[in-house]
């Protein structure tokens, strides 16, 4: 299957470090070959901002010239959703890879889905429709509709929570459901079956990546106020320590960290 990279970062932070070693997944250090994609929000000054940068290309992304050109450019966001795909349901084409987006209560909405969803035909009736052929799309355009219905406008953060806690058990139980989900204001993660998560946050140590023979002194890097999740379907270094998901558990990153809801 898929896997995912997130971030939710306290001031406008780069992920090319973790994208290097994740980009390695895509073809090289794993299977996942079949395209991939990362959208990053845009901020404006300190401030999340509404605009967004997001590339996709069906080339793998440990070979991609694209993917090459992100690792060496460090583009800062408060929110990032990258994916590497081995392709399961739809074909391997650029408008089946993820991160999927969709506008919804003047806001752009991104997404990206690890997992398979058996038998899964939602009924869409409004004007949030697939424009590839993957289970993954079909669930994000299912939540943004049902989202939609339940808040006739921009609700909470807290309030996105609880909705999207009522609304991902009738689609997990068609399969497993691994998803990110941002707005530009926070990050929510789910997993059915594997995530994993930490916060850094000062002081800053080194970082040694799985994926690829890199160290990084991160105090050099980062400032006193910094803080920043990052969410990843399996570890991205060798010495921090990765919290796991529970079983069906739906976690918000808010400012940097896990709001404690």
């Amino acid at each position: 299957m898929c896997q995912l990279l997130g971030m939710n970062s306290f001031l406008p932070a780069s992920l090319t470090l973790s994208f290097t070693g994740f980009a390695q997944r895509g073809g090289c250090t794993d299977h996942h070959s079949d395209g991939w994609g990362m959208a990053f929000f845009e901020s404006e000054g300190d401030q999340p901002g509404k605009g967004i940068r997001c590339f996709v290309d069906k080339e793998s992304a440990s070979t991609s010239q694209m993917a090459q050109m992100l690792r060496s450019w460090p583009i800062k966001s408060h929110n990032v959703i990258a994916h590497v795909r081995k392709a399961t349901v739809g074909a391997v084409n650029l408008q089946n890879c993820h991160p999927f987006v969709r506008e919804l209560w003047g806001r752009y909405w991104v997404f990206a889905h690890n997992g398979d969803l058996k038998n899964y035909a939602p009924k869409l009736h409004g004007s949030f429709k697939p424009v590839g052929s993957t289970d993954s799309e079909l669930a994000f355009c299912w939540l943004m509709q049902e989202l939609a219905k339940s808040h006739a406008c921009a609700p909470s953060v807290e309030e996105l929570s609880r909705t999207l806690e009522e609304l991902v058990p009738t689609i997990r139980q068609h399969g497993t459901f691994n998803f990110l989900l941002s707005n530009g204001e926070a990050l929510w993660a789910h997993a059915t079956t594997k995530l994993h998560y930490l916060t850094r946050s000062y002081p800053f140590g080194e970082v040694q990546l799985k994926d690829e023979d890199v160290k990084v002194d991160l105090s050099q890097l980062n400032c006193v106020h910094d803080k920043l999740s990052v969410v990843v379907t399996e570890p991205l270094t060798t010495n921090e320590q990765w919290t796991p998901f529970e079983p069906n558990q739906l976690m918000v990153f808010v400012g940097g960290e896990l709001l404690n809801r």
